[in-house]
């Protein structure tokens, strides 16, 4: 944590200061008010005549204190929050920046709703044990020591009684924190469990209204929450205990002080300004380990927590960087060789031995039944997976030797679930290439059949969008994805079932407009439907994680079995109609 720490720690420092001065005046002020009482209003050595300048001058003073502890702590509460907040804002970012380095595996291991508690939940915990430490840890320490400092030297008795009743407020203090330590890791666990859920099905809300599903995630919730619910139960009630037997502690031996008190006032060995002074620190050192029990409990979770976002800090992503420094001279061709491959922590291949090249500005279209590998294999050429077994290459090149960013820059990718963003469709679209001018922007909508929608609407261009494009039909935001890749204007085009909620008509129209915008991209296109695929140079039929078959439309009809079946299922006559 001292990487960030050491950032502000001027301000942690400035905080320290001020908070020395605000403990300081409240130590010095009982010693005072024992100096007004004894002799100002007693006037003790004075033949019992009171001192009525003694009372103002001490009294002006008194107030004198009382405002520059004021003042003391309300600069220490600034620098504090300086010092947390920043700590907490550059922790949050270098969290999200690694974030977005993980693979798809890492992001898997950890969860969303996880990845979202530590990012939020966790760095605010962070944040306030930093808070906590540099204001906290100060004040109590000075509060107790120093209380039983300055009580020593008001009446040795009196600090003796304190001293004594140290240790055992001490153990108390130490088992419920043993007992409360524990729980904060699981509470911060049920808290990612819950953000989970949270997210699933706010996501997913459209299909457990239709499945009728209302009660059952109620119930699925609710006991997350149960759990999460009771494990703080546990904590609170841990505390709840301890303060009540904190303050009978305390208020035992501000007993003993008085009855020692009375007795030494009888025999001439104290004042009563002394022992209204002993009372005072006394009750300064109850607060002070009030606050430590509080400040502890701060710590103990923000410890935990930290491990927690430390974890995430300290990930190396799975994937490293290649170091190829001259760009290849091809455009979009693709050489699997001998490919294997499986998911990680999976002992089933979903690919084996494939072996295909794809040349450039050529038209690859995949076909096969559900889950026979057709989304893994496209997955493997911008390297969102490594290959397990054999290599790719993207233009002559193993794509693992490729920078990250280099080897995406090739590809656009267009997927089946459309992901947009809550601001305009023309922002959307540019996320395909941010520099791009307004008119590119209509001319890749053009070319997704996008444009027509768009122009019907209100603000046309400038028409947010939903929250997921909740706003938009299962095509327009297919077209709207297809937009934002052909926009990028890459080598690569990879339409991974991105038109499967299209009419034939509007997918026939695209096509033929995708090729006359981007004749040079190499497509990989992965369909269920002939009439999307029937004009590909070449179809690959998956069959059991290899290839079954690879050539042209009529070639897999006079010869491929498989195609054949899927041909025949289909209805000919629809297909032939858009020939």
């Amino acid at each position: 944590m001292w990487k960030y720490v050491k950032q502000y720690l001027h301000f942690a420092i400035l905080a320290a200061l001020f908070m020395f001065g605000e403990v300081l005046m409240d130590l010095i002020q009982p010693g005072v008010m024992s100096q007004i009482v004894d002799e100002g209003v007693l006037g003790l050595s004075n033949d019992g005549i009171s001192n009525m300048n003694l009372i103002w001058s001490l009294g002006l003073r008194m107030i004198c204190m009382v405002l520059f502890g004021g003042l003391c702590g309300s600069l220490n509460n600034a620098f504090v929050h300086l010092s947390g907040q920043n700590i907490g804002n550059e922790m949050r970012k270098d969290c999200f920046r690694r974030i977005m380095t993980f693979s798809f595996p890492q992001i898997d291991e950890y969860g969303t709703g996880s990845l979202v508690t530590r990012v939020t939940n966790d760095i605010t915990q962070v944040q306030n044990f930093v808070s906590q430490f540099v204001r906290g840890m100060i004040r109590t320490s000075m509060l107790m020591f120093g209380s039983i400092y300055f009580m020593f030297r008001l009446n040795r008795d009196f600090g003796l009684i304190v001293l004594c009743a140290f240790p055992i407020i001490a153990g108390c203090l130490v088992f419920c924190l043993a007992k409360a330590n524990p729980l904060f890791t699981r509470l911060q666990a049920q808290l990612d469990t819950i953000n989970g859920i949270m997210q699933e099905d706010v996501s997913g809300i459209r299909i457990i209204k239709a499945c009728v599903q209302e009660i059952y995630e109620k119930v699925r919730f609710g006991k997350a929450n149960d759990a999460l619910i009771q494990t703080q139960l546990r904590v609170l009630v841990i505390f709840a205990f301890m303060n009540p037997i904190m303050n009978a502690l305390m208020y035992i031996v501000v007993a003993l002080i008085l009855l020692a008190g009375s007795y030494e006032v009888q025999a001439g060995s104290a004042t009563p300004g002394t022992i209204m002074a002993a009372i005072t620190y006394t009750t300064q050192l109850l607060n002070g380990i009030l606050m430590l029990v509080m400040l502890f409990q701060n710590i103990s979770r923000g410890i935990a927590s930290w491990k927690r976002v430390r974890e995430v800090l300290d990930s190396e992503p799975d994937l490293k960087d290649g170091n190829l420094v001259t760009e290849p001279s091809l455009q979009g061709e693709i050489e699997f060789r001998d490919v294997s491959f499986a998911y990680p922590g999976s002992n089933k291949t979903v690919l084996d031995h494939i072996n295909l090249r794809i040349h450039s500005g050529e038209t690859i279209a995949v076909m096969g039944t559900t889950g026979c590998g057709k989304t893994s294999l496209v997955n493997l050429i911008p390297r969102f997976y490594d290959v397990t077994g054999g290599s790719l290459l993207v233009d002559g090149i193993d794509v693992q030797q490729y920078p990250q960013k280099a080897l995406r820059d090739k590809i656009a990718i267009a997927l089946q679930k459309s992901e947009l963003f809550s601001t305009s469709i023309l922002e959307n679209i540019a996320w395909g290439n941010p520099d791009a001018e307004e008119s590119e922007v209509r001319n890749a909508a053009s070319v997704a059949q996008a444009d027509d929608f768009i122009c019907a609407m209100g603000e046309q261009y400038n028409t947010a969008v939903a929250e997921r494009g909740m706003s938009l039909s299962g095509g327009q935001k297919q077209r709207l994805s297809i937009a934002r890749a052909v926009l990028k204007n890459a080598e690569i085009l990879i339409f991974d079932d991105s038109t499967s909620a299209l009419d034939l008509k509007t997918e026939a129209n695209l096509y033929e407009a995708l090729q006359k915008a981007n004749p040079h991209s190499t497509k990989i296109i992965i369909a269920q439907r002939i009439a999307s695929v029937r004009r590909a140079d070449r179809i690959v039929i998956l069959e059991n994680c290899k290839i079954a078959a690879c050539g042209t439309h009529e070639e897999l009809l006079r010869s491929c079995a498989t195609y054949q079946d899927i041909y025949h299922s289909q209805i000919g006559e629809e297909v032939e109609s858009y020939a």
